[in-house]
């Protein structure tokens, strides 16, 4: 699945949450199905931003990826494993936007998509900004990020779907 597929397949499941849905927590220390599409509506954001500070760059960086980036770009995606983030405010996603909200945010991530998305090749590839986990990466590698990092979420959607449909009672 490419990652426009994977955004639009996140959208049209949107549609059919209620509210109570997207802010149900299963569990402590985990989160709503909310709370994961505001993370990787705004994760996606932050990468296309790296993309156009890579865009905007004026010198070339020769700095290279960690090994954790050197294996997530060999693989082409994240391990299909839970990734803990570090405890704090910008780890700790929104509960509250609404459906319609976080729909925008993800027409939002498509918008910025489109747009950076036939400009890559013109991005010189030593033009880089650095990832806290990854290393170096240039414009292409932040852009491909976006749907890897979608992608990764797709499995913990499904947990959250059936963790509600459990506890609702709704097996279907």
């Amino acid at each position: 699945m490419n990652h426009l597929e994977c955004i639009e397949a996140y959208k049209s499941a949107l549609q059919q949450y209620s509210a109570e849905q997207l802010r149900f927590i299963p569990a402590q220390k985990v989160w709503s199905l909310g709370q994961m599409y505001d993370h990787v509506i705004l994760t996606a954001l932050d990468y296309l931003d790296q993309v156009e500070s890579c865009a905007s760059a004026r010198e070339e960086q020769s700095g290279g990826k960690t090994e954790a980036g050197e294996q997530l770009f060999r693989a082409g995606g994240f391990p299909a494993i839970k990734i803990k983030l570090p405890d704090g405010p910008e780890n700790n996603p929104n509960n509250l936007r609404t459906k319609d909200d976080l729909s925008e945010g993800l027409s939002q991530v498509l918008a910025r998509i489109a747009e950076w998305e036939g400009r890559l090749k013109n991005i010189p590839p030593n033009y880089k900004v650095r990832h806290d986990g990854f290393g170096w990466l240039n414009a292409q590698e932040w852009f491909s990020l976006i749907g890897m990092h979608f992608r990764h979420h797709l499995r913990q959607q499904r947990e959250l779907e059936a963790a509600y449909a459990l506890a609702s009672g709704n097996m279907n």
